[in-house]
């Protein structure tokens, strides 16, 4: 047999028959690491530990102690052993794909019968007794007639689809444990008692069509969670749970803030209570963009097709775009005109609008432009993700040696903003060129060298995001981390040289030639909706206080104290706080029950001690005691707090 050369990450070689295993190399360095590894990676591949290597290459052994093989392994096992356990408790039950995903692993049936909770339950104990077998897996390799043959003749008609629709004619990796198998590219561990039996659960069950078309079965999608040991699953299900309390959705009944419709799918209702959070957080918005040199102005939605072929995007977005056709008044054929997804190309529109000097740059232009979208029905999530949406949106019209210093100041207008709405620190992923995508490779060298020099030289570190580009140049994406620890994609900046080529906006340089200028595409929220959403959800609906719909209720304890309880509710105000009044007649502990769960930051108790002492009992939402202070204090307390961080002269109190 041929010598193979294999190398190590710390750089040192060791040569090899060709056709050795992982298992092997693993042994030959160590018994210890024999007996610990779990996988390999091969020229940066996932690799089984029994599959052979045949030619030389960079070899790393993976071991429990390796988080990301490990848990990409266990998630893997943990969906065949789910399959098997289906259909060792209902044999009739057909299979078809189970794929790894976040933090665990589904895998679509095809039963007549619903699955329900007790099913679940029953699923799991039946996955512990596989995994207490600690069946060997096996892995054999089948020509493809005689992988369609086997299961043609076990009635599995998902796979045989499956088979047919893998190009090539390559033989198929079988994996087996115990008298169950499945069609499986691999890896996996090397027998099932290898599995954390106390590191995972089986969470729910929903619908899902076959191959994602829904002229096909419905199936039902078996979803599971799996960790490296019982104290990570129990992190994540508390979680969970404590997720489940901040749902957006949930708290937007309690609070009254916004409704969704059948009608309007993926599009907002905002109630009284959600428009204020909203128009406060839009005041906020342009009073920094005004601040930041930004000139605002106002697009239309709908526009003829023809832009938006000249932009790229009825080839390159068309997909996501809503479609209008109009029979316009005497026309032979119908006007096709599309909602804006983006504003980007109405705001080449203005600039271009009369002759631009380089004195004229960079050109701040921002936009509170209301865009609409497709997406898929199963794809939406209250208010996080929509079809129709508002987007803190703005473009840099700038030269090229002004990208480094326009990335540097969107940075730090970016910081403040997000240390005045309560994020501290966010992390930055670069997104280079999708497969998709406008402009010539010279073009997109240019941009991403200059978006990647722009960053380094603002003192952001930033992780690569391979492919995720714009279609017309690479971005980078602002990720905020929450109180429970969930990432969410905000801001981003695009350095974009291909639009105003293909939309022909110029500026006359210093040397008196017309020159195309970079655009830079930001955003800072990114939408109000899906921003919102997160703000709820970050603070479990009690926002800060200016941003809170309802800042205050003024409640009597008795009725002799209502006209106490009015006079207060005028003084606040008069002070520029959301005040109001409740003189119901109704217990003070009920009242303030009520307003809890309506997340009321304050609470004002009145009653005849009050009314007397010009006083007021304070009660802050989540803390059970009160204290009291007098009304001239609470107004000049409250006062503060109500005003929007951004306009808060000292830290003292005077405005």
């Amino acid at each position: 047999m041929s010598q193979i050369t294999l190398t190590f990450p710390d750089g040192s070689q060791r040569e090899y028959e060709s056709g050795i295993t992982p298992a092997a190399v693993a042994t030959d360095i160590s018994t210890s690491l024999g007996k610990g590894a779990v996988s390999a990676s091969l020229n940066g591949v996932h690799w089984d530990l029994k599959w052979p290597i045949t030619n030389g290459a960079s070899i790393a052994i993976h071991t429990f102690r390796d988080p990301e093989p490990a848990l990409e392994l266990i998630r893997h096992d943990l969906a065949h052993i789910m399959a098997r356990a289906v259909q060792e408790v209902w044999p009739n039950v057909k299979v078809t794909i189970g794929p790894v995903i976040e933090n665990g692993w589904y895998y679509d049936f095809d039963r007549s019968e619903a699955f329900t909770p007790e099913d679940l339950k029953l699923i799991e104990k039946k996955m512990k007794e596989i995994i207490n077998l600690k069946d060997p897996v096996r892995t054999e390799v089948w020509r493809r007639e005689e992988a369609i043959a086997y299961y043609e003749n076990n009635n599995e008609p998902y796979k045989v689809e499956l088979i047919d629709a893998i190009p090539g004619d390559e033989p198929l990796r079988i994996y087996w444990h115990g008298d169950w198998q499945d069609l499986c590219r691999g890896p996996h561990l090397q027998h099932t008692g290898q599995v954390p039996a106390d590191a995972f659960k089986l969470m729910s069950v929903a619908g899902a069509y076959w191959r994602g078309d829904s002229n096909r079965a419905m199936l039902q999608r078996i979803y599971g969670v799996a960790f490296l040991n019982k104290d990570d699953l129990r992190a994540h299900l508390n979680m969970l749970d404590e997720a489940a309390k901040r749902d957006h959705r949930k708290l937007g009944r309690e609070m009254n803030l916004f409704h969704m419709q059948p009608e309007a799918p993926g599009q907002v209702f905002w109630h009284p209570n959600g428009w204020k959070i909203f128009t406060s957080l839009q005041d906020y918005m342009r009073r920094q963009q005004t601040q930041g040199g930004y000139v605002e102005v106002n697009t239309p939605q709908v526009l003829d097709r023809k832009l938006w072929e000249a932009s790229g995007h009825w080839e390159k977005y068309q997909e996501n775009m809503f479609i209008v056709e109009v029979d316009e008044e005497h026309a032979r054929e119908k006007a096709i005109n599309a909602l804006k997804p983006m504003n980007c190309p109405c705001h080449v529109q203005i600039f271009n609008q009369g002759l631009k000097s380089y004195r004229d740059l960079p050109l701040r232009m921002a936009e509170f432009g209301s865009c609409a979208r497709y997406e898929p029905s199963g794809a939406l999530h209250g208010i996080m993700r929509v079809r129709g949406f508002v987007q803190d949106d703005a473009h840099i019209f700038c030269r090229p040696d002004q990208i480094e210093a326009e990335t540097k100041r969107f940075i730090d207008f970016l910081s403040n903003v997000y240390k005045d709405l309560g994020f501290e620190s966010f992390s930055v992923k670069f997104s280079d060129r999708p497969e998709t995508r406008s402009g010539s490779d010279e073009v997109w060298n240019r941009a991403e060298d200059a978006l990647k020099k722009a960053t380094v030289s603002a003192g952001c570190d930033f992780t690569l995001n391979p492919g995720e580009g714009a279609f017309y140049g690479p971005k980078l994406e602002f990720v905020l981390t929450d109180a429970i620890g969930r990432d969410w994609q905000c801001g981003t900046l695009q350095v974009d040289f291909v639009l105003p080529e293909r939309l022909e906006a110029g500026y006359i340089a210093e040397d008196g030639e017309k020159y195309r200028p970079v655009m830079l595409h930001r955003a800072c929220l990114g939408s109000f909706e899906r921003f919102i959403g997160i703000l709820i959800e970050e603070h479990a609906g009690k926002l800060p206080f200016w941003l809170a719909p309802r800042q205050v209720v003024v409640a009597a304890i008795v009725t002799d104290a209502n006209h106490y309880v009015l006079e207060v509710v005028d003084t606040l105000k008069a002070a520029g706080v959301h005040a109001e009044a409740d003189v119901r007649n109704e217990k003070i502990n009920y009242k303030v029950r009520e307003h809890s769960v309506g997340k009321v930051p304050i609470i004002l108790a009145c009653g005849m001690r009050e009314l007397v002492d010009k006083s007021v009992s304070v009660r802050k939402l989540g803390e059970k005691q009160t204290y009291t202070r007098s009304l001239e204090e609470i107004v000049i307390e409250l006062k503060r707090e109500a005003t929007p961080p951004d306009l808060r002269q000292d830290i003292n109190g005077n405005l």
